[in-house]
């Protein structure tokens, strides 16, 4: 049986960590870390998702801030940000995507503030990161790494195959394994012979938005697997993009889903938002 990747359990380990860590700079600069958060029209899975990083942040010490807009439009939207880019208060900026019709989401999040911009999808953080020199990094692919280094510490040479070139999962997380020394094959829908290519894999990092997309006969035996996709299926279930039964008959380390990826996503962003409030007062 392979090692089942507790997000969960790794997960209240760093918010431990982080509540003293807080706590520490409350006590230092006198400021409480602030993360504010905007979620535009009515998405059912942002609404779950916002009330989680709220109640996160919460835990650990970080005031929180949620404005909700059911209905708006790219201008009201901008001004928010604006706003909060020009409050002190404020160390940290989460506009919760996807956003509205209508409005130009790279537009929104290039506005944010670079050092309030705690998901890190900003292009300066993207340059900072293909650099190797970046000190903020997006939050999945941060907690995609956490999970691979509790599976394997040096993953030096090792080949990882990454399944989707998003911008905020795909391509960071290759970059980010890139920067820790391993092998990294990048995939997407235009791959040709992609099991082939995913065979060869030591690490493999499933972020395609396909239910059950990865067959087990994929999976070198000996494997680490992390499944960050998130599909619910017609009985209301959430599956991941890998075939999880068949996969964990053949990987050394795999995580779930739920439970894996998403717990280590919502504390990577409180770490971020930490570090934010660092930056902004020169900590």
């Amino acid at each position: 049986m392979p090692t089942v990747l507790d997000g969960k359990a790794l997960a209240q380990r760093v918010k431990t960590k982080l509540a003293a860590d807080v706590k520490e700079f409350i006590q230092k600069t006198g400021v409480t870390p602030k993360l504010c958060v905007l979620r535009a029209g009515d998405d059912p899975a942002s609404e779950v998702y916002v009330r989680n990083k709220a109640k996160a942040c919460g835990e650990v010490g970080i005031t929180s801030e949620v404005v909700h807009k059911p209905e708006t439009n790219e201008q009201e939207v901008l001004a928010i940000v604006k706003r909060w880019d020009d409050d002190a208060s404020v160390s940290g900026i989460l506009v919760q995507l996807p956003l509205p019709k209508g409005i130009d989401e790279r537009k929104v999040l290039e506005l944010i503030d670079p050092n309030k911009d705690v998901d890190a999808f900003h292009p300066h953080h993207a340059g900072l990161l293909s650099q190797g020199r970046a000190t903020l990094t997006p939050c999945t692919p941060r907690g995609c790494l956490a999970l691979i280094h509790e599976a394997q510490k040096d993953i030096t040479g090792l080949h990882a195959v990454v399944i989707g070139r998003s911008n905020i999962v795909g391509k960071p997380v290759a970059q980010l394994l890139l920067n820790a020394n391993a092998t990294v094959t990048v995939c997407h829908s235009k791959t040709k012979d992609l099991p082939a290519i995913v065979k060869q894999a030591d690490i493999i990092v499933a972020a395609i938005g396909k239910a059950g997309f990865v067959k087990g006969d994929w999976v070198k035996p000996g494997a680490i697997v992390i499944d960050v996709g998130i599909n619910r299926g017609q009985d209301g279930k959430l599956t991941g993009d890998v075939d999880y039964a068949a996969a964990a008959e053949r990987a050394k380390a795999i995580t779930p889903v739920p439970g894996g990826v998403g717990p280590m996503t919502i504390a990577m962003l409180l770490e971020n938002t930490l570090t934010c409030a660092r930056i902004q007062k020169h900590q």
